[in-house]
C-alpha cells in the first residue's frame, strides 16, 4: 500500500513540470513564428516602399519641371537618363535621373558645363530603373528592388510643348 502512495506522490509533481514545458515548448514556438512572419512583412513593406518612394520621387520631378517638352529621355554613357530642360535667368540648366552603380541618382548642371554620371547626388538605392516613351509626351518607368520586384510608373506631360 505505501509503495502506491509514493507512485501517486511522484506522478503528481512530474505531471505538472511537463505541461509547463510542453505550454512552455509551445509559446516558444508561437513566438518564433510570429517573429518570423513580421520580419517578412516588414522586410516586403520596406521594399514596396523604396520602389514606390523612387517612382513617387521621379513623378514629383516630372511635375515640376512639365513646361512645353521640356522632358525627354536621353542616352549618356549607355544609361537611360530622364533629361528635364529649365531656363533660369537666361541660363539652361538641365536635372538628369538615371540609374547608376546602384543607385537612383540626380545631376543638375548647367548645359554648356561637360560631366559625367558619377557625379549625380545619390538619392536612394535601387538594382535597376528602365525607362521608355511608348508615345509622345507618354513615360513609363519600372524600378527593381533587390529582391527582383519590380513597380512601375506611367506618366505624362500636361504642358503642351
Amino acid at each position: 500500500m505505501r509503495f502506491q502512495t509514493r507512485s501517486r506522490e511522484v506522478i503528481d509533481l512530474v505531471f505538472p513540470i511537463a505541461l509547463f514545458f510542453v505550454f512552455a515548448a509551445s509559446a516558444l514556438i508561437v513566438l518564433i513564428l510570429a517573429a518570423d512572419l513580421y520580419g517578412s512583412t516588414t522586410g516586403r513593406l520596406r521594399v514596396n516602399d523604396e520602389n514606390r518612394s523612387a517612382l513617387a520621387y521621379i513623378e514629383e520631378k516630372i511635375r515640376q519641371n512639365d513646361t512645353g517638352g521640356a522632358i525627354e529621355i536621353v542616352r549618356i554613357e549607355d544609361t537611360d537618363c530622364l533629361a528635364m530642360s529649365a531656363d533660369y535667368d537666361g541660363i539652361f540648366y538641365t536635372t538628369y535621373i538615371y540609374e547608376y552603380k546602384g543607385m537612383l541618382k540626380e545631376l543638375f548642371i548647367r548645359d554648356d558645363v561637360s560631366f559625367s554620371l558619377k557625379n549625380g547626388r545619390d538619392i536612394m538605392e535601387i538594382s535597376s530603373l528602365s525607362m521608355t516613351s511608348p508615345e509622345d509626351r507618354l513615360y513609363r518607368f519600372v524600378v527593381t528592388d533587390s529582391d527582383g520586384f519590380q513597380s512601375s510608373l506611367i506618366a505624362s506631360e500636361r504642358s503642351v510643348p
